[in-house]
């Protein structure tokens, strides 16, 4: 049965009753046994089974609660992305359920395994920056339940996504080191193969080769500042250094400006610096740190209008929704020559 649906037809047979007395089961009604319930429910476990909330003659019954799923909560991005999705789910009467995955495939995959489906309507979700089987999702949305991805694409799910502007982010922060006279730009940036990753180094990648430069140097890792300074001394030579980095996230950036620093290195003058996100951190670092803003409120909000659309009309068409980014310039880039 791994490779279809599993039906209530299916527990049914396996257990030798009727569907009706499954259906009872499941529902937990009160002319059902403890003992046939019991035995439902841990074939029901055992064998995978969730309810398709599309199929003939089952009944949706509306809970008015989404969940929510991301890696993290502790910082600006995230945060801010929640209360747009909160701002949107309460003005329109559903309430939000939020797991935290720490960025933890195998946590994700639980989480989504064990969410009860009969408890919630749909399904909002960024997925770990290191998943690679999205098999879990893949079941949610074969049962019938609308699921929603924001932030970071996954091109095997055929679901509704909402996405800031992260190609055309990338190069206008490129152009605008290049404009500033930086030449020698290396591209500090998260872990290979996540979306957001390949399409921000492809825009830093094709505007440099439209003003004929070459990359100074591309290191991946993680998006903490540890990350950004351990990602500058990597990429760091002596002899022939970059002039300017472009950061795939303000955290990153951050931690490039404190690398930088240790070696005497003059933000601006010497090496230019361009975040993305525009992260508070961004305006208190010294000198102020420039940096591509990412709609984080409004991808919240459109996200869970989406969402909320997809629960109200299950015909509604999957739609890919991009917002766009804007470049918020600051001292870091500032030459003074």
């Amino acid at each position: 049965m791994a490779n279809r649906y599993v039906t209530i037809k299916d527990i049914a047979r396996t257990l030798n009753i009727s569907v009706a007395t499954v259906s009872r089961a499941l529902r937990d009604t009160y002319d059902v046994s403890d003992n046939t319930r019991k035995l439902v429910l841990a074939a029901a476990e055992k064998m995978n089974y969730r309810p398709n909330f599309n199929a003939t003659g089952l009944v949706k019954r509306t809970t008015h609660k989404i969940a929510v799923i991301i890696p993290s909560i502790t910082n600006y991005y995230f945060s801010t992305v929640i209360t747009g999705i909160q701002s949107f789910a309460a003005s329109n009467g559903y309430q939000v359920i939020l797991y935290l995955t720490n960025d933890s495939p195998e946590w994700e995959a639980r989480t989504v395994k064990e969410l009860s489906l009969s408890s919630i309507d749909g399904v909002l979700a960024c997925v770990t920056s290191n998943t690679n089987n999205f098999e879990h999702f893949q079941e949610l949305i074969d049962a019938g339940l609308p699921v929603i991805l924001f932030d970071r694409l996954v091109q095997s799910l055929k679901t509704s996504t909402v996405m800031q502007d992260d190609y055309n982010g990338a190069c206008i922060a490129t152009e605008h080191l290049i404009a500033n006279g930086y030449h020698r730009i290396a591209h500090i940036t998260g872990p290979a193969k996540l979306s957001l990753t390949e399409i921000r180094l492809k825009g830093f990648l094709d505007t440099l080769k439209r003003f004929n430069l070459n990359s100074h140097g591309v290191q991946h890792s993680g998006f903490s500042k540890e990350d950004g300074e351990n990602d500058l001394n990597a990429i760091w030579c002596d002899t022939n250094p970059p002039d300017a980095i472009f950061a795939v996230n303000d955290r990153k950036a951050v931690g490039a400006i404190i690398g930088l620093q240790k070696k005497g290195i003059e933000i601006g003058r010497q090496v230019g610096v361009v975040g993305f996100t525009n992260d508070p951190i961004s305006e208190i670092i010294k000198p102020a740190l420039t940096t591509v803003a990412e709609p984080a409120f409004e991808i919240g909000k459109t996200a869970c209008q989406l969402l909320i659309k997809h629960i109200e009309k299950p015909s509604t068409a999957n739609q890919q929704i991009v917002l766009p980014s804007e470049l918020i310039v600051r001292k870091s880039t500032t030459r003074n020559l």
